[in-house]
């Protein structure tokens, strides 16, 4: 075979090659057709159609890349938005609680006294005890006493009236307040009447006692004449469970009422001793300002609660008599005026998250362990 008859024969088994007899060009399968233009598409992630060649392929792959910035450009710009808009919430809350408390206050400083709407007629200067007495509590002693010395000081109360709905409390806070009212009754510049509501007992009948007269409905709770501690004792609880306690004290006594401890006989009396001389405390001051009035049954101390019917026979009471009956015997017709400082909505706020988060970790709310309270 010639040599040129081998080189024709070459060009026609090799496909895309230039025959270098005819000089004519011929299609590479492996750079052209419709083959590589399939997997260009697919590598581009682009579906366009059969005859679109590399470039238009590339072109498209790069606006759909664009697309996809855009969108997640659009994305990061509504979360900034987003995050903004929560930033100008809390501002707002905040400056709506600042707004709130100022306000507050200022009414307060500049509206809340008596004297500005004191009314000229004759009135009942009433004083509330509601709830829990406590120093936390709104029925704490300096707003009971800052209401009293209102009431007394208004030249048109004729009267003033302890109006009581009170379990009871702390025997402190109930010192306080009988010794101010026994303060104001030796004066005797006008009289002073305790009426009981649903109940006043323990640490609200202290209060009472101290006033000249004392009332009460037929069905309400008075008396409870005691002093109570009540805890409990986990040594055994943990004890179970494997837990070590830990306690350092300067005093060998210092934990005594620690609950993760036993309580000891000469601990356990010792404390007796102090519930006793507390119980004799309450007990005098009750004698001194009910006086001969008090029957000579040895239960009046016990701690029973009686009922208003009952409590008049015992001469824990004078009448049997509601708020209504007092104010139109001692003015002629149902006209009182509240004189107990009203409370910041605030720090009532504050209070009931407070001892809402002291029930719920188990915190003795309050710094005595006593009580002058129903159990």
């Amino acid at each position: 075979m010639s040599d040129d008859q081998r080189r024709n024969s070459d060009s026609e088994q090799v496909p895309g090659k230039v025959g270098e007899s005819s000089g004519e060009a011929k299609s590479d399968l492996w750079t052209q057709g419709p083959d590589v233009s399939q997997r260009a598409k697919q590598d581009a992630g682009v579906v366009g159609d059969a005859g679109d060649d590399a470039e238009t392929l590339r072109e498209r792959q790069r606006l759909a890349q664009m697309e996809m910035m855009d969108r997640w450009i659009g994305g990061v710009l509504t979360e900034q938005r987003r995050t903004r808009r929560w930033k100008l919430f809390f501002r707002l809350m905040l400056l709506t609680i600042v707004l709130v408390s100022i306000t507050t206050t200022a009414y307060r400083v500049f509206w809340d006294e008596p004297s500005v709407s004191a009314p000229t007629q004759r009135h009942l200067g009433l004083v509330e005890v509601n709830g829990v007495i406590a120093s936390d509590a709104p029925a704490n002693a300096e707003r009971i006493i800052q209401g009293l010395n209102r009431a007394w000081s208004s030249d048109s109360a004729v009267a003033v009236v302890l109006h009581i709905d009170s379990p009871g409390g702390s025997p402190v806070q109930s010192q306080r307040i009988y010794a101010e009212i026994m303060r104001l009754r030796e004066q005797g510049d006008k009289p002073i009447f305790a009426v009981i509501e649903d109940v006043g007992a323990s640490g609200a009948y202290y209060i009472a006692s101290a006033a000249d007269t004392i009332m009460a409905s037929p069905a309400s709770l008075v008396g409870s004449i005691g002093v109570i501690y009540a805890g409990f004792g986990f040594q055994e609880a943990i004890n179970q469970l494997g837990v070590e306690r830990r306690v350092m004290t300067a005093g060998e006594n210092k934990a005594f009422l620690d609950p993760f401890q036993p309580l000891d006989e000469d601990v356990e009396q010792f404390w007796q001793t102090v519930l006793t001389r507390t119980h004799e405390q309450f007990m005098s001051d009750v004698r001194a300002g009910r006086g001969d009035r008090l029957s000579e049954n040895p239960e009046i101390f016990s701690g029973l609660v009686w009922s208003g019917e009952q409590a008049l026979g015992l001469g824990l009471i004078d009448e049997l008599a509601s708020l209504e009956q007092v104010a139109r015997a001692q003015v002629g017709e149902a006209n009182w005026e509240d004189y107990t400082p009203r409370l910041d909505p605030f720090e009532r706020l504050t209070r009931r998250f407070t001892q809402t988060a002291a029930e719920v970790l188990g915190i003795q709310s309050s710094s005595s362990p006593l009580r002058f309270r129903v159990p």
